[in-house]
């Protein structure tokens, strides 16, 4: 096990830096100039001459005049920088947002706590609505509430989820008026503790619907499938003939074989609760992940849309690495120390 964690640790380090390379060559080919862009503000205020002289002195200091491999290596923090040292990402240096005015780690602090509030309940209620909806399809495979969820699913996996999200809006919203159109918290309120725990979830109300809505066709097909195949298996049959509780043999036998095909996209699930919904949180006006890096993008902000880019590979990365030790955990026959 210690050998192969440690190879595949070594196989991340290395995907890590050719994608690392890669996001950054190509970030780099979009038409941007950071240090024009910095002095913009300035620009007005000063003589031709000044801004010139300010901008060469700048570019200098920024190292954009440097070939790409000496200045992904600074921002790596293989390389000095020109003034700091070594300090860049492999030092913890996300770097500056020209747009937001301060350090990118800063920056992210906000929507990351709002983006795992709204995911990690979502993906909480959707785990505990496809799990026993699909095990209870598959069990009573051709009734006719299997049928009717099949035909529900169907329709929830095929269509888009900004198009549920206006129909969730023009629903709750304008018709019934249950919930808010967007937003997280009521206007100009200045609420506290609980209560303003309790304001903040009724504003995520109609995301959190939502996200589970869009989550169940696709979770619930897929539990569903894989029950189906590990209720066929020869064991459940001599388990069933043996006179074995029929309970026993659902969540003891067929739900632990079926569990190996499911994990992979149990965990990708809750690890998906750091990277957010671009489409449901801009619909909902809702300050995330997602919402971020649209944000950084429409304002040029790259090095910050760079980094958020950089943090979604690495969670990817480990996320890939947790679920191959998860399968040895829920299935010993499962060797991965090879």
């Amino acid at each position: 096990m210690k050998k192969y964690i440690i190879k595949r640790i070594l196989y991340m380090v290395i995907v890590f830096f050719i994608v690392s390379f890669l996001m950054y060559f190509l970030f780099n080919l979009i038409p941007s100039d950071p240090a024009r862009n910095q002095l913009e503000a300035m620009k007005t205020s000063l003589k031709p001459e000044q801004y010139q002289q300010m901008y060469q002195q700048l570019r200098l200091e920024m190292g954009l005049d440097d070939p790409i491999i000496l200045r992904y290596a600074r921002w790596m923090g293989l390389m000095p920088t020109v003034k700091n040292g070594f300090n860049g990402l492999l030092q913890g240096n996300l770097g500056y947002s020209l747009y937001f005015k301060k350090n990118i780690i800063e920056v992210v602090v906000a929507p990351m706590k709002t983006t795992i509030f709204l995911n990690i309940f979502s993906t909480i209620l959707a785990l505990g609505i496809t799990i026993p909806l699909g095990i209870y399809c598959a069990v009573h495979k051709g009734s006719k509430i299997d049928n009717f969820t099949m035909v529900f699913t169907i329709i929830g996996y095929s269509i888009p989820v900004y198009i549920i999200a206006l129909v969730f809006i023009f629903l709750f919203a304008v018709i019934l008026r249950w919930f808010p159109v967007s937003g997280m918290g009521t206007p100009g309120a200045n609420y506290t503790g609980l209560r303003k725990m309790l304001d903040m979830l009724y504003y995520f109300a109609l995301p959190l619907i939502v996200i589970t809505f869009g989550s169940l066709g696709g979770m619930t097909r897929y539990v569903r499938a894989a029950m189906i195949d590990a209720l066929s298996m020869d064991h459940i049959k001599t388990a069933r003939a043996k006179g074995v509780k029929e309970k026993t043999v659902i969540y003891s036998h067929a739900w632990r074989n079926a569990l190996l095909p499911v994990i992979t996209l149990i965990i990708g699930w809750f690890l998906g609760i750091f990277s957010g919904s671009v489409i449901i949180e801009n619909t909902f006006s809702i300050n995330g992940m997602g919402s971020l890096y649209i944000k950084a993008l429409n304002s040029h902000d790259y090095d910050l849309a760079l980094a958020m880019q950089m943090f979604y590979c690495v969670v990817s990365l480990v996320g890939a690495l947790i679920m191959d030790l998860s399968y040895s955990f829920v299935d010993p026959r499962v060797r991965v120390d090879k």
